[in-house]
């Protein structure tokens, strides 16, 4: 396969923020036939199968996860969106549900996250 016939793998993990901000990406941009896409349930077979298949190239397999090029395996929201961002042509910050989305839910949920480490450490 070469690397004008491949198409980027993204994997999702179902109830996962970070993988619905790339899926609004893709959404929104337009890209969801330029990518595959390989979702699973959490505890799933799905799920045993595709870490298995990403662990030999991750340092930490983490979800979303993307093969963007052929051996190029990354697994961060925002470094896989500026890569799907170049190859759309798209800005994430012209993207109106996706901006909504990052600033608004995500952001919230980001916040009450540290919120939450901060005070598990808190009392350790």
């Amino acid at each position: 396969m070469t690397n004008s016939t491949f198409k980027p793998v993204v994997y999702f993990k179902e109830n996962c923020p970070f993988c619905l901000k790339v899926r609004l990406f893709l959404l929104e941009a337009g890209m969801t036939e330029a990518v595959e896409i390989r979702d699973f349930v959490p505890g799933s077979k799905q799920e045993e199968d595709i870490r298995g298949e990403l662990s030999p190239h991750l340092v930490k397999v983490s979800f979303p996860a993307a093969q963007l090029e052929p051996g190029r395996y990354i697994a961060e929201s925002d470094d896989i969106i500026a890569f799907l961002a170049v190859k759309s042509g798209h800005e994430p910050a012209s993207l109106p549900v996706f901006g909504n989305y990052v600033e608004g839910p995500f952001k919230t949920m980001m916040n009450l996250w540290k919120e939450n480490q901060q005070l598990k450490a808190a009392t350790i």
